[in-house]
């Protein structure tokens, strides 16, 4: 698109920060249902979930974990197995061997140095083997304390469109949604994008005829 149209576009919603309330309202009413989609009964259940999420798909993950969760419960569960039992365990969650090494590194050190309990400080999960910005933002806004805004790639391509930020890097993604995002909403507004982003402002057909935020997004073809 011309700059000059970008920049028409963008003086017609206004400012980012006068739009921000409003996107997040009439999201909330839109996706009242908006929540992880991953299935879990415990921050142990939740942290292990999250670790095996990556490259595959939330639905893939509660198949796996479904049978996963009946044999392993605590952190030693997952270490009194050869790590070749664990790794057919996971297996078709992908990129199998390496999730099992990070999986028994960080069981390893929650029974070391936090009583077997999964933390909920971004720097103390950000401690374990495995465990990257992204996992550690899911866990602790999941555990009731947000310390940063999850950045996926819904969160990224919605958060483009509507004009909340330049970016590219999810680190520098995530400081602008910071910076707009009130504290409060810092858990609920990934899971807002990411719902709308599969439901409606989809990645190459956008139904932005349908979208409850179109008159304030400079993207919108409406």
């Amino acid at each position: 698109m011309a700059r000059s149209f970008v920049a028409e576009a963008r003086r017609r919603v206004g400012p980012k920060r006068q739009r921000i309330r409003p996107i997040i309202e009439r999201l909330k009413a839109e996706h009242a249902d908006a929540a992880i989609a991953l299935r879990f009964r415990s921050p142990l259940e939740l942290l292990v979930s999250v670790m095996l999420s990556a490259q595959t798909t939330d639905v893939n993950v509660n198949r796996v974990t479904e049978h996963l969760f009946q044999k392993y419960h605590r952190p030693e569960d997952y270490l009194a197995v050869p790590p070749e039992e664990l790794e057919r365990d996971i297996y078709q969650t992908g990129f199998f061997r390496q999730k099992a090494k990070a999986i028994r590194g960080t069981m390893k050190l929650l029974i070391e140095e936090f009583d077997g309990q999964v933390p909920r400080t971004l720097d103390e999960l950000l401690r374990l083997p495995g465990v990257a910005r992204k996992t550690a933002n899911v866990v602790a806004a999941e555990l009731g304390t947000p310390q940063g805004v999850v950045v996926d790639t819904h969160v990224r391509r919605l958060s483009q469109r509507l004009g909340l930020t330049r970016q590219e890097d999810p680190v520098k993604i995530e400081r602008d949604l910071q910076r707009l995002v009130p504290r409060e909403d810092w858990g609920i507004f990934p899971h807002l994008l990411i719902w709308h982003g599969r439901r409606v402002c989809l990645a190459h057909a956008p139904r932005c005829e349908e979208c409850v935020v179109s008159d304030l997004c400079p993207s919108s073809r409406v």
